[in-house]
This record gives structure tokens, sequence and C-alpha cells, in this order.
């Protein structure tokens, strides 16, 4: 069966870093985008960052741009997430996704998630 676990979440200072990472299993991980995403308290889920199925193409949001960096491993089937100077606003609980490369429209599958907390 599908599925997408994220680990890495926890703790951590104003202008550290922290490393997640999503486990994928069930699905043919190197047909499909991956991306995170994240849900800060009291907001909207918003896209951090994406990565295409092969050529590891990548994209960011304007507001990591810089501080993130997506990676993925298609022999290992996982998708990670490096952060670096984060930022109180970066609070959230981080979610890994994947999207069939060939249809278009909303995400075929999502993890649990995980928790960041970005707090002095």
């Amino acid at each position: 069966q599908v599925q997408l676990v994220e680990s890495g979440g926890g703790l951590v200072q104003p202008g550290g870093s922290l490393r997640l990472s999503c486990a994928a299993s069930g699905f043919t991980f190197s047909n499909y985008a991956m991306s995170w995403h994240r849900q800060g308290p009291g907001k909207e889920r918003e896209l951090v960052a994406t990565i295409t199925p092969t050529a590891g193409i990548t994209n960011y949001g304007n507001s990591v741009k810089g501080r993130f960096t997506i990676s993925r491993d298609n022999a290992k089937n996982t998708v990670d997430l490096q952060m670096n100077s984060l930022k109180p606003e970066d609070t959230a609980v981080y979610y890994c996704a994947a999207r069939n490369r060939y249809y278009s429209g909303a995400y075929n599958y999502w993890g649990q998630g995980t928790q960041v907390t970005v707090s002095s």
C-alpha cells in the first residue's frame, strides 16, 4: 500500500537548521513529482518546494528561496528538505506529497506531516 512517511521534525532555534526526510513506498516513485508543503498555525497550507520526477528540477516558494533545498533519491525512494537559516515564521506542520507525472491537478498522495517549531 502507498505510504509517505515524514521524519526529522522538531524544535530548533532561529537561525538553526533542520533536515526533513520523506520515505515513499507502494508506488513507482520515479513517476512522481515530489513536493513539500507546510501549514502554520491559523494559516493556509502553502507550497514550499517541488522537484521533478527524474531530472530533479527544483522550484521553491518565495518565502524559503535561498534557505531551503529539496532533493530526492530515486534509488531509495526518498525526498528530503534541508532547511537552513530558520525563522519563527517557518513554524508549521510539514507535509510530503506526490503527484503523478502523467496527470495534472491534485496531488495523489500525502504524508501524515511532521511538526517543525522554530523558537528561542
